[in-house]
């Protein structure tokens, strides 16, 4: 694909903060796009993010740059993307500017060879893994922590759903989950409006960090669902990690006894089935003394690993995890995602392709994850601009 032109502009993600959509067009003038999420739960090791104005200059020197040059795959365009940026951090041009021009050149490409962007990233990176089980959906639906403005110190209930045929059905089954959730949580708390958080979940306050959980359990039962929906936590807890402790449910915790919070979760919650960042990412020992104790449940690295190839394996290799969140513009390339989801199959880990709390209609992830093959979809309550991401999903698995 020949890059005649590249331009970042400035959009506005699902929490109405700015981020960057960079579109590129091919020599033939057509034109292809990549929207870049933002997240306000940031991982320490994550690569860094252009503010819009100075993502538009760095667009402009890019396009310099590329303009006239041809590439033959995405692993080529991305290494001389690297090249140009030449940080480790990807400060020069920053993490979204070449994640959202790498996304578009993707997309660009996959026209060119009348290809679905999961095909020509499966060719690329997952050759002979074409692996068309649908994933998992992993819907945040209750929302806590930095995402909302109430009690939980949790900061994602997510009901994780095991997809079957058709697909659509079991979105609407999802979709309809969602909505008797928030007529239940109306009446029970007596509201007429319920909060929302930055992810779409339900946000009001709860007696404890448990109550979602045991709704969930409780909902999940009422609606006769317990074959195909489970329950996901993302605990959040570098969010609540203060000088060695961990500040949780108004009492200051060691890691023993968080570790001890745990455990007593998945007993009393059997449908409890994962739980994400149960510990401050610079915690690994956290991680492992839960793995090793929950060996039947997933625990989940994303601030830890942050879609990082050489973190991933390091934690793999460390017993740290079992499962990982893949969320691109951790990392900032196509190329490198696709590496870090690599590394992750290689020992075993599965991998959850993931959202960002600030969303945009871009359902980019959904087809890395086809392409990946990856065990999981972490896309957030179905509503809104989410919705295009559940719909690309029943578009390509059906």
């Amino acid at each position: 694909m020949t890059v005649k032109n590249l331009l970042v502009r400035e959009i506005f993600d699902s929490r109405g903060e700015p981020t960057v959509e960079v579109c590129i067009v091919d020599g033939s003038g057509e034109e292809f796009f990549g929207q870049v999420p933002s997240g306000k739960s940031r991982g320490e090791r994550e690569v860094f993010v252009l503010p819009p104005k100075a993502a538009k200059k760095a667009g402009e020197l890019l396009n310099k740059k590329l303009r006239g040059k041809r590439f033959i795959s995405i692993t080529k365009f991305d290494r001389f993307l690297l090249k140009l940026d030449g940080t480790s951090d990807k400060k020069k041009f920053g993490g979204n500017v070449m994640l959202g021009a790498s996304i578009a050149f993707t997309r660009g490409l996959a026209f060119e060879h009348k290809k679905e962007p999961w095909q020509i990233l499966q060719k690329e990176f997952f050759p002979g893994k074409n692996i068309k089980r649908v994933p998992f959906i992993f819907s945040n639906v209750i929302n806590g922590g930095v995402h909302a403005n109430n009690d939980l110190d949790i900061q994602e209930y997510m009901i994780v759903v095991r997809i079957g045929r058709p697909v659509e059905k079991s979105v609407e089954t999802l979709v309809g989950f969602y909505k008797k959730l928030g007529d239940f949580l109306g009446k029970r708390y007596k509201m007429k409006n319920l909060p929302i958080g930055d992810e779409g979940g339900y946000s009001l306050d709860f007696k404890n960090n448990f109550e979602p959980i045991h709704i969930l359990g409780e909902l999940i039962k009422k609606f006769r669902l317990r074959k195909d929906f489970q329950i996901g936590l993302d605990a959040a807890a570098s969010g609540f990690y203060k000088g060695g402790w961990y500040m949780f449910a108004g009492a200051r915790l060691s890691r023993e006894e968080l570790l001890k919070t745990y455990e007593r979760y998945f007993r009393q919650a059997p449908m409890l089935v994962s739980v994400e960042d149960p510990f401050d990412e610079n915690d690994g020992g956290g991680f492992a003394e839960l793995l090793a104790a929950e060996k039947k449940k997933l625990i989940v690295g994303d601030d830890l690993t942050v879609t990082n190839p050489a973190a991933i394996s390091a934690a793999g290799r460390g017993k740290l995890i079992s499962g990982v969140i893949i969320k691109p513009n951790q990392i900032g390339t196509v190329s490198e995602a696709c590496a870090a989801m690599k590394a992750a199959h290689k020992l075993g880990i599965k991998c959850i392709v993931s959202h960002r709390s600030g969303e945009t209609a871009d359902n980019f992830i959904i087809h890395l994850a086809r392409a990946g093959g990856a065990y999981g979809v972490k896309i957030g309550a179905p509503v809104k601009e989410r919705m295009s991401k559940f719909d690309e999903l029943i578009r390509i698995y059906s």
